[in-house]
């Protein structure tokens, strides 16, 4: 099997869905509000290293357990479906398409099901609760999420992210590779030049 690897968020969308997600909830229900200073000590414990981001992730979804989450994600979407960039709607796609991703699945499963994404895999939290289960998909997770899904194996032909820092990782997978810069401008570049080593490919 051949395939491309897709990040998702500031790659298929200008911007990060899941927290752009939370300020939609928070002017759709404004009784989320009330759940602010919250979201205020966690993000001060986070700036000052006290936690780390994982655990931080871990609870920044607890409004979902609030919310008619289904409906809400819904809204979210017929909101923001056409933010995704042109290139990557489904007719613009040449090969099978692997999106893996550090957003939530209860929110990406919606926007996977409507641009028609072979393959979904991103970080998983609890629907009612939105307590963060497993790890964060991220760096060399998204590696091992990956390999778990092919187990046997499958020929990466691209691999697209906004960030040559954090999507190292997959970047090694593909035999070319493309960043995505701000406004959706796709660029190649060569994975050896760029970071002084051989890709896994």
């Amino acid at each position: 099997m051949e395939l491309d690897i897709y990040d998702f968020d500031k790659t298929v969308v200008p911007y990060d869905s899941g927290s752009t997600f939370l300020i939609f909830c928070f002017l759709r229900y404004p009784y989320l509000f009330l759940l602010l200073p919250f979201y205020v000590v966690m993000g001060l414990l986070l700036g000052l290293h006290v936690i780390r981001l994982d655990r931080f992730k871990k609870h920044i979804f607890v409004f979902i357990r609030f919310i008619p989450l289904k409906k809400a994600v819904k809204a979210f979407w017929d909101k923001h479906e056409k933010d995704v960039f042109d290139w990557f709607l489904p007719e613009n796609r040449e090969r099978y398409t692997v999106v893996i991703s550090a957003s939530p699945d209860f929110l990406l499963k919606e926007i996977a099901a409507r641009l028609k994404i072979d393959t979904l895999l991103c970080t998983r939290h609890d629907p009612k609760t939105g307590t963060l289960l497993y790890n964060n998909c991220r760096g060399e997770e998204k590696v091992r999420r990956f390999f778990e899904a092919f187990p046997d194996g499958a020929k990466v032909n691209t691999v697209y992210s906004d960030s040559y820092k954090n999507d190292r990782p997959i970047f090694s997978l593909g035999h070319a590779c493309v960043h995505i810069e701000k406004g959706g401008k796709r660029t190649p570049f060569d994975y050896k030049e760029k970071y002084g080593e051989a890709p896994r490919a």
